[in-house]
Formats: structure tokens, C-alpha cells, sequence
């Protein structure tokens, strides 16, 4: 992977409305110059299994986004997997209701994959985490739904919201399940020249 050393003069652009992806990149101490979400089709092709189609849809997002050269842009995809099935978000709340039974009682995984560009160049990677969720009551169920909190989530559910109680176990990155895993995201970053850690002395 080709590295650029930083330079202090890069703005990161965030190309996500995510508000839980925001949240995050302030616990690296980063707030973007700008938000701006891409406007791409994420329907799965036939056929593509859950690792593939987080990694296309990761990559069209980014490469949507227009940057100026001082800029480098930060995209990310989140998508359930139960199997080979793909959960992406619930159109409605009857939807979200049958992820969350198909997921109840079961291991899942969730899997982010990150895009940074800077230029012409892309860097991705991709974390995968298998979640335990409880085996749910139809009441569960129904007062979940009632949050709302399971709307633009993938799944159907999000890990850092009422849904926590509904999962006793994973193994992986917390911080990729809700939407942006930090280690690799600040690899990326670096590896693109953003100066993350502050400006070379």
C-alpha cells in the first residue's frame, strides 16, 4: 500500500450523513472540513455475497464524491450478514421487524468497509465482527420498533442505542459495528497523507 507522508494543508471530507460516523472520527479528534454524502445506487447485484457488495458500495461512494486537491475524502459502508443473506437497511418497520426475527437467538456478522481518496488514489479495507444477538420476545420486538432507533440501521438494529441490551456478546470492533472502525480508518487516513497524529517536526 503506497503511503503518503502528511501534509498539514489536507481537509477531510466525510462522504457519509452519518451521524454515529461523526461521532467517531471526534474521538480522533477530527472534525471534517465538510459533509458530503454521495447519491449511488446500493442495491446488491445478484448473486454478491455481503464482503463484496460492503466493498463495492464503499468504493462508488467515494469515488461520487467530488474533492478538491487539498482534500481527501473518508467513505464507509455497514451491512449485516446473516449467512450469505445481505440486511441492509429496513425500508419500514414491518422489515426491520423480520430482519430482527431472523436475527434473534442467532450469530451475525457485521462488516464495514472503509474508502479514503486522495487525487486519484483510493485505499480500502474492511472489518468483519460476529455479533451474538439474544434470542428476542415478540415484545422485545415491538418495543424496539417503537424507539425508531432501528431506522437507517443496518440490520435493522444499532449496537449503541436500546438494541444493546439485546446483545451479550462479539468479537471484533465495537466501533465497526456502529459504522467506522478506528484503527483501520486512522491507517487509511495516514496511509493517504492526512495528518492525523499532527504535522511531521
Amino acid at each position: 500500500m503506497t503511503t503518503h507522508s502528511p501534509d498539514p494543508t489536507l481537509k477531510l471530507v466525510l462522504g457519509s450523513g452519518s451521524p454515529r460516523r461523526l461521532e467517531l472520527l471526534a474521538q480522533l479528534g477530527i472534525t471534517p472540513a465538510d459533509v458530503r454524502p454521495p447519491d449511488i445506487d446500493e442495491d446488491e447485484r445478484k448473486g454478491e455475497v455481503p464482503r463484496a457488495y460492503v466493498n463495492r458500495i464503499a468504493a462508488q461512494k467515494v469515488a461520487a464524491v467530488t474533492c478538491a486537491a487539498d482534500e481527501v475524502v473518508l467513505c464507509a459502508d455497514t451491512t449485516v450478514a446473516l449467512g450469505r443473506r445481505i440486511m441492509g437497511k429496513p425500508r419500514d418497520a414491518g422489515e426491520a421487524a423480520e430482519f430482527l426475527h431472523k436475527l434473534s437467538g442467532r450469530r451475525h456478522k457485521v462488516i464495514t468497509a472503509l474508502a479514503v481518496k486522495h487525487g486519484d488514489q483510493i485505499w480500502q479495507n474492511d472489518v468483519q465482527t460476529t455479533v451474538a444477538m439474544k434470542r428476542l420476545s415478540d415484545a422485545e420486538i415491538n418495543w424496539y420498533l417503537a424507539t425508531g432507533d432501528w431506522q437507517g440501521k443496518a440490520g435493522g438494529y444499532g449496537i449503541q442505542g436500546p438494541a444493546s441490551a439485546f446483545i451479550p456478546w462479539l468479537n471484533g470492533s465495537f466501533h465497526a459495528v456502529m459504522g467506522l472502525p478506528l484503527p483501520e480508518t486512522a491507517g487509511l487516513l495516514t496511509a493517504a497523507g492526512f495528518p492525523l497524529f499532527g504535522a511531521p517536526q
